[in-house]
């Protein structure tokens, strides 16, 4: 069964805690449940990075990677690839996001994550938006990220493999600051590209960066409208 499934009678409040839905799914005989996110889809700079986790155990201090601190993000990011269930990640690269637009990348990102998860989940919980075609039922949840725990640990997977990689970025074209940024439109990042233009870093169908230099102009922008 795939698609969007709300097993009834199963109501989670708000507030009954990060572990709320997972216990209650698995409750319903509907684990394992998989949390999905990604990180980058707002930049204009570097791939969009799509993380899928299946919790082996509780962690503390887990929540939202943006409202952590580097050193935080880092801490957890250990303990969730030491101890979780199943994880994968999927990398999308600019080029992809200029051909196929940015939703769309986004929705095969959240797919292939969790299809590529090494056990079944029996439900999958999606930070934001739904997303047709898991392989297991699914929910979107409003602020996924900060309410459920696995969502969160996605987030954080996700965002620190991305943060490493646009560090890295930032060797082979340090003229950009990825390294400070990590790809988004900031006052520096614009400027920057105004005095060197794009580089094939750049996602070319945003118009921050379209409006820097040549490239192939998709009709995006870096809202993140897409066709899905």
């Amino acid at each position: 069964m795939t698609g969007t499934f709300r097993p009834t009678p199963c109501v989670v409040r708000r507030d009954s805690g990060l572990y709320g839905y997972e216990r209650a799914l698995t409750r319903r005989g509907l684990g394992p449940v998989a949390g999905a996110d990604e990180a980058g889809r707002g930049a204009c700079a570097g791939p969009l990075v799509v993380a899928a986790v299946v919790l082996g155990r509780r962690i503390e201090g887990l929540g939202d990677s943006k409202l952590l601190t580097a050193a935080r993000r880092e801490f957890l990011y250990e303990r969730i690839t030491a101890t979780a269930r199943a994880l994968s990640v999927v990398v999308i690269p600019p080029a992809e996001i200029d051909a196929r637009g940015l939703h769309r990348s986004n929705i095969d990102g959240m797919r292939r994550a969790v299809a590529r998860l090494p056990c079944a989940p029996g439900y999958v919980l999606v930070d934001g938006f739904a997303v047709p075609g898991l392989p297991a039922p699914s929910l979107a949840v409003w602020k996924g990220d900060q309410v459920a725990a696995c969502v969160a640990a996605a987030s954080i997977v996700a965002k620190v493999t991305r943060d490493r990689m646009m560090i890295a970025l930032h060797e082979r074209h340090p003229d950009y600051g990825f390294a400070a940024h990590k790809g988004y439109g900031t006052v520096s990042h614009r400027r920057a590209l105004e005095r060197h233009g794009p580089c094939p870093e750049h996602r070319f169908s945003f118009a921050t960066v379209a409006r820097a230099g040549p490239g192939p102009v998709m009709g995006e922008n870096e809202m993140g409208a897409g066709v899905a």
